[in-house]
């Protein structure tokens, strides 16, 4: 969902903001059937003079100083390619993408956001090429973990999510943990939490002593579906979570739906969370966890960096294990897949540069511009400390397959209605039972209109 070296706030925030028209394929769309069938090769050289263009989202900092250097390596490799680069924001290539990749001068490679509204909707309207082969020739079927080339997966008719074909392959990863401050935990006497139980009980004796336990800023509405998801994978697990959000099995109104529910209004209510969250800033949420105003802060690795540059050796990263496991298991996702639109008139050339984006020695180059790569390469050891923490459990949760979707990617809708959902529970406004009855009511929406 996020963009890589996009804040979450673009990431997430904007989904809800604009709508599906401006982005959406007309029904009548010109493209070719999407095909895979036909014979595929890794000869770019081969290829003649090709101009391929490329849409991504790269655009920030030392991402787009990595992302240049990546193309100018393929091309020095591949003289007989000219990349054409389009470098947009998130918010901007939300708005853009559908209609450029269903213009009669489309991209050949694109950086495509998953779930239904975006990558969904695409597919459907025959507008990305299955990459099933390529996945074949290149081996990204055995070097992704399946439950990353699932996040990228669609039926052909665009309406089944994480079943079908591949349509892309990802550059880095996220997910959702807990960061502590050592120094004061120490304070307080807690120790570092594994599970939720061991938060709260942290949690309470950080409060005793007189500091605030969790910085919370929910103005934006995002954070909530952090938060809130953080809970939810550690009370339901997995596999329940992961049925809820791609539309698999069970009930927004489970059991332990409402149990999640229950727990973060009573932080509330506790008042381990920042006083008035929903009126207080992301950025100073985290600004306020950094300068030592609070014991934990829960985020994206997005936030790694200056976490660990602020508090140094103080700072650590914790992911949370359900009951009963001692497996983490939190939500959070992959960047932007890397995918191929069926108008482009050089797939060999455009997945050898798709393969060439993604594989080790660009991950290394990732990791090293402070980004956290999709596939750790092995050997790489990273800096101790925050760094190494998320390495250690990105790892883990991807052996695992414990990584929860983003909750957001549930409907085309579904993200208005948890983030405004989730305000109004941690400001006490509805009840647990409530909160979970209006996401099911958006689930129960959607599936109908499939």
């Amino acid at each position: 969902m996020k963009a890589v070296h996009l804040s979450r706030v673009l990431a997430v925030g904007v989904v809800g903001a604009l709508g599906l028209t401006a982005c959406a394929p007309g029904s009548g769309s010109s493209k070719p059937a999407a095909s895979s069938s036909s014979a595929v090769s890794k000869d770019v050289a081969g290829a003649g003079d090709v101009t391929l263009t490329v849409w991504d989202v790269n655009v920030e900092g030392s991402g787009n100083d990595t992302q240049e250097a990546l193309n100018k390596a393929f091309t020095d490799k591949y003289p007989n390619v000219t990349i054409k680069r389009v470098a947009r924001t998130f918010a901007d290539i939300k708005t853009t993408l559908g209609l450029a990749l269903d213009s009669a001068d489309a991209p050949d490679v694109v950086q495509a956001n998953q779930g239904y509204p975006d990558m969904g909707t695409f597919v459907s309207g025959n507008l990305l090429r299955p990459l099933n082969d390529y996945s074949t020739l290149y081996g990204w079927d055995t070097t992704f973990p399946a439950g990353q080339l699932a996040i990228n997966t669609f039926s052909s008719d665009g309406k089944t999510w994480q079943k079908g074909n591949l349509y892309g392959v990802s550059q880095t990863g996220e997910i959702v943990g807990v960061y502590y401050n050592k120094k004061l935990l120490d304070q307080a006497g807690a120790t570092v939490p594994t599970t939720l139980p061991e938060l709260e009980a942290a949690m309470a004796k950080v409060k005793a002593a007189g500091i605030l336990p969790l910085s919370f800023g929910n103005s934006e509405g995002w954070p909530g579906i952090h938060e809130f998801g953080v809970v939810q994978s550690a009370t339901a697990g997995a596999d329940a979570v992961k049925g809820l959000v791609t539309g698999s099995g069970g009930k927004w109104t489970d059991d332990a739906t409402v149990a999640a529910a229950t727990t973060l209004q009573s932080w509330a209510s506790n008042g381990y969370l920042t006083p008035d969250s929903g009126g207080v800033a992301p950025d100073a949420a985290r600004d306020a966890f950094t300068k030592g105003q609070a014991a934990f802060y829960i985020s994206g690795t997005w936030n790694a960096a200056p976490v660990a540059e602020a508090l140094g050796t103080d700072a650590g990263f914790t992911v949370l294990s359900p009951k009963g496991t001692t497996t983490p298991t939190s939500t959070g996702g992959i960047g932007l897949a890397w995918a191929m639109s069926t108008a482009s008139k050089h797939p060999d050339v455009a997945a050898a540069y798709i393969d060439w984006v993604t594989n080790a020695d660009a991950e290394l180059a990732m990791l090293k511009s402070g980004n956290l790569a999709a596939v750790v390469p092995s050997g790489y050891t990273p800096t101790p400390g925050v760094q190494a923490d998320v390495v250690d459990y990105w790892n883990k949760v991807n052996a695992a397959d414990s990584l929860t979707p983003y909750l957001d990617y549930t409907t085309t809708t579904f993200y208005d209605t948890i983030t405004s959902n989730v305000q109004e529970l941690v400001a006490q406004r509805i009840t647990p039972q409530a909160f979970t009855q209006a996401l099911q009511a958006d689930a129960d929406k959607f599936a109908a209109g499939k």
